[in-house]
């Protein structure tokens, strides 16, 4: 689904991923987990197009998308929640989800798949037509995820999910994710700081530090990895 290789991006003179490569295939969810300034939501911005790499392949489905701009990107199949959650606060819970489907063209299945992500996420549809900047960050996390599933993507980035969450509402979400990925099939790359949740939740993971990949395996095997239980699990 999505392969990357030898990315290499900067910010000025800054180097922030160093000839990084990882493929998300399709069907699973793979996760990118790493410290603060790793460089995971680097990655999520060149494959999205806010950031345009210096070198290396970004391929979605068998097409090159690096330097793509980021709405042709969206067309290409590609949706991302993104850090912070990034919701229109001045717009209700509604025309949030209404801009997610904004460059869709099967505008007579709207009404389909608004009703799923009201199913996954029933407190969206409670707050229907409540202003976003209202919401509880749960809410509003649940609203960036419906937001990117209203564009019907084949790959869904998610950047930090469980970030300013109240623990009980990130067990919620998490379930979700897995939930959309089993009931639709959607491939999800997933950045999460909270390691531990992001390997339970994940088929696969790559470790990022300091913009370079330094270990990769499933997701089941790097829980009990020595090195990254003791640097990202607390073992």
């Amino acid at each position: 689904m999505l392969e990357i290789r030898d990315l290499h991006v900067n910010y000025g003179a800054i180097s922030a991923l160093h000839g990084i490569s990882l493929r998300v295939p399709k069907g699973q969810i793979v996760t990118l987990i790493g410290a603060n300034g790793a460089g995971k939501s680097t990655t999520l911005r060149a494959v999205s197009g806010l950031v345009k790499p210096r070198s290396g392949l970004i391929n979605l489905e068998g097409e090159e998308i690096a330097g793509m701009a980021p709405h042709t990107i969206v067309g290409r199949g590609l949706a991302q929640s993104p850090e912070g959650r990034m919701v229109f606060a001045n717009l209700t819970v509604m025309e949030n989800l209404r801009m997610g489907a904004y460059l869709r063209k099967d505008k007579a299945n709207f009404a389909k798949d608004l009703d799923y992500v009201f199913c996954i996420f029933p407190r969206l549809k409670e707050r229907e037509w409540q202003a976003a900047g209202t919401l509880s960050g749960g809410e509003q996390q649940m609203l960036a995820i419906g937001r990117a599933l209203m564009s019907k993507p084949k790959l869904l980035m998610l950047d930090e999910p469980s970030l300013g969450i109240a623990p009980l509402l990130v067990k919620t979400i998490f379930e979700k994710i897995v939930e959309i990925n089993q009931e639709l099939g959607l491939t999800i790359l997933l950045v999460e700081q909270n390691a531990n949740l992001a390997l339970e939740v994940s088929h696969y993971g790559y470790v990022l530090e300091t913009g370079k990949i330094i270990l990769e395996n499933t997701a089941a095997e790097l829980r009990v990895n020595e090195k990254v239980r003791a640097a990202y699990l607390g073992g």
